[in-house]
């Protein structure tokens, strides 16, 4: 850790990492994503295929997230595996998320759900999924049942992943979601389903798929408050540092680019959740690349850890709920860099609640390494090892180093 003095940490504070579905349980195959990795053209660099094999390893997984000395845990559950087809939900698939639930009660791990991870069923995305106001009820749909057979096991629970995630892809690629190749991949997905539209959420027009996403939330909160369980509902956004550099800055203009009504949305859930991995420097003509010397990350960013003790100010000013740093990371294949990037993470948490600000957890991510989207295997975010032939896991450095913060009971 710097040189700051370790305090105790507030009572009930949560220590964990973080997984999602698609990313670790492997063939997904009635998801939108599974269909866009493997069509020609792809704007993936190869396919998610067996991924960690979780499915059927999420045990394994656990003991070594409670073998760290967590005390929650935070999961993704498959919209595609549990409703394959409109209107014909998966029992075997419900029961598989409920022993997943238990295993993580019998380890003493409190369970952070998140209902969506980007993914969406592909007969969903053929319907043009949250490009159509139908959308909004057909996820509350799915959420509804599976609140049914899940709630009573839930600690916290999540709509969606990074809810604002198009407005990052906005602001990263320079005013548009999609390009020419992700614009044939999706031509194609459509040609295979036989529809004339495919939405696939990573790669839907910001115009028309960010209302439906707020009602859709909205109406997804509802439906879990319904029950069975009392456990709060939460809004999870990417929430990089904006930071004006210069006279003239617009950075008032991208953190509004960033954020839009999202804002609003997080006032009305029971916490926000921060997930943070570096920051945004913009000046007066807009955003300014890291300087030449600045280190980067294996994901091509700046290593920053700071941005997480700015975002979470950010957040406590302008949404002014409970906070829970629901992701914090780093891609890198030098664990002494991880290393790094946590001490220097843990002191921006540690400052802000010496500050008085109510920051109830620090989830890493993530507890394996996984496949990361359109850029595959080649990044390594992972406090664990994973060798994609053997499956085998492997604690790094990293993960004991946290553990080690974890059972001191400071930070």
């Amino acid at each position: 850790m710097p040189d700051s003095p370790r305090r105790p940490i507030p009572p009930g504070f949560l220590w964990g990492s973080a997984i999602s579905a698609h990313q670790t349980e492997g063939n997904n195959i009635n998801s939108d994503a599974w269909l866009c990795e493997t069509v020609s053209p792809t704007s993936y660099a190869e396919p998610s295929g067996d991924a960690c094999d979780s499915w059927d390893r999420y045990e394994l997984d656990f003991d070594i997230a409670a073998g760290l000395g967590f005390n929650c845990h935070r999961i993704g559950i498959e919209w595609s595996r549990i409703e394959p087809e409109p209107g014909r939900f998966s029992q075997a698939a419900l029961d598989h998320y409920r022993r997943a639930l238990e295993a993580l009660h019998a380890r003493g791990l409190a369970p952070i759900v998140t209902f969506n991870h980007f993914t969406v069923p592909r007969w969903f995305a053929a319907r043009g999924g949250f490009e159509v106001a139908e959308g909004a009820d057909l996820f509350a749909r799915y959420v509804e049942r599976t609140t049914a057979a899940l709630g009573d096991l839930i600690a916290y629970a999540i709509p969606f992943n990074e809810a604002n995630i198009q407005r990052l892809l906005v602001l990263l690629r320079g005013g548009t979601v999609i390009g020419p190749t992700a614009d044939a991949m999706l031509t194609e997905c459509a040609r295979l389903s036989g529809s004339e539209r495919f939405s696939s959420l990573l790669f839907a027009p910001l115009a028309t798929c960010e209302p439906v996403m707020l009602d859709a939330q909205a109406k997804a909160a509802a439906a879990m408050k319904a029950g069975p369980g009392n456990f709060p509902v939460g809004v999870t956004l990417t929430m990089q540092d904006v930071q004006g550099v210069g006279e003239g800055h617009l950075a008032d203009a991208v953190t509004e680019m960033l954020y839009g009504p999202w804002i609003e949305a997080a006032k009305a859930a029971d916490f926000v959740g921060v997930q943070t991995y570096t920051r945004i420097r913009v000046g007066a003509q807009g955003q300014i690349p890291p300087a030449p010397d600045a280190e980067l990350t294996a994901a091509g960013y700046e290593f920053y850890p700071q941005a997480l003790g700015n975002t979470i100010r950010f957040a406590h000013a302008k949404i002014g709920r409970p906070i829970l740093v629901t992701e914090s990371g780093i891609a890198t294949h030098d664990d002494t860099r991880r290393i790094a990037f946590i001490d220097a993470a843990l002191a921006e948490v540690r400052q802000c609640l010496d500050d008085g600000i109510p920051v109830s957890s620090y989830i890493c991510w993530s507890l394996l390494d996984n496949f990361e989207w359109t850029r595959g295997y080649g990044e390594r975010f992972g406090l664990v090892h994973v060798d994609y032939e053997t499956f085998a896991r492997t604690p790094k450095p990293s993960a004991h180093h946290l553990a080690a913060i974890v059972r001191s009971g400071t930070i």
